[in-house]
């Protein structure tokens, strides 16, 4: 056996590992994202946050296909992803779970990096990793967002990270139960970072494929997002 193939076994012979996925109006890529979700034998549990589409009913889909695998959630109405996180990260706590991972549902992530994103927490190397993506490769839109966010984390938070606002992480049980996350949107990511700085967590980043079109993109932190986040941390300052 070699060493991928140890690795792959090593995953799945885990059956604590939840994936929380937060979905808003996602029913353009929800079917294809939960699908490889399942296939990869993780248990999933989606919470629909106040989606006005289809989503929820896609979602509901699979429910009733892998009753025993997936766990669907809804926010009756739209609370933000930081909200749709805590909501996913109690769910993943109460059952037990072994590792917590974040998962966006607009089809950004390449479903097997789970895998390796999970492995050092298995092998007890880490409380917490993040899935880095490749910023060379980055749309400069995005790009310039992410290096922005990547500096107002530092400067907030105290905490030099390579990619803040990575929608893929993982925690183990222990660091999920200390998180204390407030934020409703997108800040949640900085957020994160600093309670891992704040609670003294193992932090490791580990790289992952990006798959970028023309939706996805549409999705996430960007220049917009990254001055209204800042805003907000600036304010709170004062208060």
């Amino acid at each position: 056996m070699n060493s991928i193939e140890a690795t792959v076994d090593l995953f799945q012979q885990q059956k604590g590992i939840y994936v929380i996925l937060p979905a808003y109006n996602e029913e353009k890529t929800l079917d294809g994202v939960m699908g490889e979700l399942v296939d990869l034998g993780v248990n999933l549990m989606v919470v629909d946050d106040g989606s006005t589409d289809n989503t929820y009913w896609v979602a509901s889909g699979f429910v009733k296909r892998y009753p025993s695998q997936v766990s669907l959630y809804r926010h009756p109405i739209n609370r933000g992803l930081g909200g749709a996180l805590r909501t996913g990260i109690k769910a993943a706590l109460s059952h037990n779970a072994d590792i917590i991972v974040t998962f966006d549902a607009d089809g950004q992530h390449h479903s097997p990096d789970i895998i390796p994103l999970c492995l050092p927490l298995i092998n007890g190397e880490a409380d917490v990793v993040i899935g880095k993506r490749n910023f060379q490769e980055m749309p400069f839109r995005k790009k310039f967002g992410n290096v922005v966010m990547n500096i107002i984390t530092l400067i907030f938070y105290g905490r030099d990270v390579e990619d803040s606002q990575s929608g893929l992480r993982a925690f183990n049980n222990e660091a999920a139960g200390l998180m204390e996350l407030h934020s409703r949107d997108y800040g949640i990511s900085s957020e994160i970072i600093g309670e891992v700085q704040r609670k003294k967590l193992r932090l490791v980043e580990v790289p992952i494929t990006t798959i970028y079109t023309d939706y996805s993109l549409s999705k996430g932190t960007n220049t917009r997002v990254g001055l209204k986040i800042l805003a907000k941390l600036i304010r709170n300052i004062f208060k």
